[in-house]
């Protein structure tokens, strides 16, 4: 089934934008909501609210804006992509901001995710390339001890989601490296693998921008203070900082093997020129003996030596044929033939 197909099963009808809204107690799910009733249902004790929004247009954002009180310049900024991982608080909401990763067509395709959080919702916000949190919400009403933790816990699973996808970017890349690796050993790099190679190398550093930068979200996260954030959730937050800085670590592994692996192919192909040079070299050696020989009788004097022996003809060929297989033997001895 197609990412749309997806959405248009699970998107309520006649809200474009509008992923999943569900309201949860006691970690169950207990009514498909409209937006227009999440805040009311917000509001009940030990409930929560769970919108997920793809793309939604600014009526849409008004209307949640409406119902938890949200800020100003946080729709502002969910509304408009390109925003740099962070988290921000707004009395008492907090927007987080998070940078998916996913491969297309060879390359790194990044997304953004806007999630806010206060007591009792969660609105997450996607733009770009992004796989759907379908999944997360699937696996959390699986489990509805946990769910029942309440709006952090649903913080916790979908940061936890984006962070596991990057692993297999990163993995894709390593194998791909590792075959282009192999053939420049086996053989002259081409253009293609050495551009290749380059728009990799570029790539990572990209998803580390994205990635790293989750770090100091987490830590934040699992500082006291924060409104919506319980005490027994800041362990889980410090297990997505761990999965980060292993990203982070495979990312900075990888960008060296690049970084070898383009340097390789530079002196593969600086060697193979010089090989090209000596091979041109012996011959353009071992072509000057005749040249020069040619040349010399070619002058038309009269009065030369050896001009009217009547072997001459034949032992100039000899010596030719001689000095130059001489120089060939030689040439090749020393491997530059």
């Amino acid at each position: 089934m197609t990412e749309a197909l997806k959405l248009a099963s699970i998107q309520p009808r006649g809200i474009p934008g509008v992923v999943a809204s569900a309201a949860y107690a006691g970690g169950r799910r207990v009514a498909d909501i409209a937006i227009e009733e999440a805040g009311e249902w917000a509001h009940k004790p030990g409930h929560v609210v769970w919108i997920g929004l793809h793309e939604p247009g600014l009526d849409v954002l008004r209307k949640v804006q409406a119902q938890f009180g949200l800020h100003e310049l946080a729709i502002e900024d969910a509304l408009k992509a390109h925003q740099r991982p962070k988290l921000e608080q707004y009395g008492e909401a907090l927007l987080v901001i998070a940078r998916t990763a996913q491969m297309l067509e060879g390359r790194i395709t990044f997304g953004e995710t806007h999630l806010f959080v206060g007591r009792g919702y969660v609105v997450s916000v996607r733009h770009g390339a992004s796989t759907t949190y379908t999944p997360v919400r699937a696996r959390c009403e699986a489990a509805p001890k946990t769910l029942s933790e309440g709006e952090d816990f649903i913080l916790y699973a979908i940061l936890d989601f984006i962070v596991d996808h990057y692993m297999p970017v990163i993995e894709m890349i390593q194998a791909e490296v590792e075959e282009i690796e192999d053939s420049i050993l086996t053989s002259v790099p081409s253009q293609n693998q050495v551009a290749r190679l380059y728009q990799l190398r570029r790539d990572l550093l990209r998803l580390r921008n994205a990635a790293v930068p989750l770090v100091e979200v987490c830590r934040r996260l699992e500082q006291p203070g924060l409104p919506g954030i319980d005490a027994a959730m800041q362990p889980l937050f410090r297990d997505v900082s761990d999965h980060i800085r292993r990203v982070q670590e495979e990312i900075e592994s990888l960008r060296e093997v690049l970084a070898f692996a383009f340097e390789a192919s530079l002196m593969t192909g600086q060697a193979q020129q010089n090989e090209i040079t000596r091979k041109l070299a012996a011959w353009a050696a071992i072509l000057a003996v005749p040249t020069a020989v040619a040349g010399i009788y070619g002058m038309n004097f009269e009065f030369m030596p050896e001009l009217h022996w009547h072997y001459g003809y034949v032992l100039v060929l000899m010596a030719i044929v001689a000095v130059c297989g001489g120089l060939y033997w030689r040439f090749r001895q020393n491997g530059w033939l």
